[in-house]
């Protein structure tokens, strides 16, 4: 581990939304964090569309696994945030964060009206990408 400021970001399946979160600062703010995901649930796989969506926008998580938030337990986090209202209920607070902030996305496999389920997995990454890093700058002060 490094000393970079650590962020975690926690959904119910660590399926989806969770790992998308975690691909997106990954790739745009992996100089100036170290950042992981886990659920409070674990399925065992990572949603296909899920790595499809990234893979739409030259970002490969194919290689990521679903864990669980236990494997994180022991470890200090400088932050967390919590991108589906059941893991916000589950775990408001994140044990071992200095902070934890919530940003809920709908589950991407219910589409969106008017949306199909692609287009839904699609909008909902390019908001996260917009809003979960504006939150990780603001919350640890990396804008300059």
């Amino acid at each position: 581990m490094s000393d970079k400021p650590k962020v975690i970001v926690v959904c119910t399946g660590n399926t989806m939304r969770s790992q998308m979160a975690e691909g997106l600062l990954r790739y745009d703010l992996g100089d100036k964090i170290e950042v992981f995901s886990a659920g409070t649930h674990p399925s065992h796989a990572v949603h296909p569309l899920t790595i499809a969506a990234m893979q739409d926008i030259g970002i490969d998580i194919s290689h990521h696994k679903s864990e669980g938030i236990d494997r994180y337990a022991d470890i200090h986090m400088d932050l967390a945030i919590t991108v589906c209202d059941d893991a916000h209920e589950i775990c408001p607070l994140f044990p071992n964060a200095n902070k934890t902030v919530h940003q809920g996305y709908p589950d991407p496999v219910s589409p969106l009206p008017g949306m199909s389920i692609e287009d839904t997995f699609s909008y909902i990454r390019d908001r996260m990408r917009v809003e979960i890093r504006e939150i990780v700058e603001r919350e640890l002060n990396l804008k300059q």
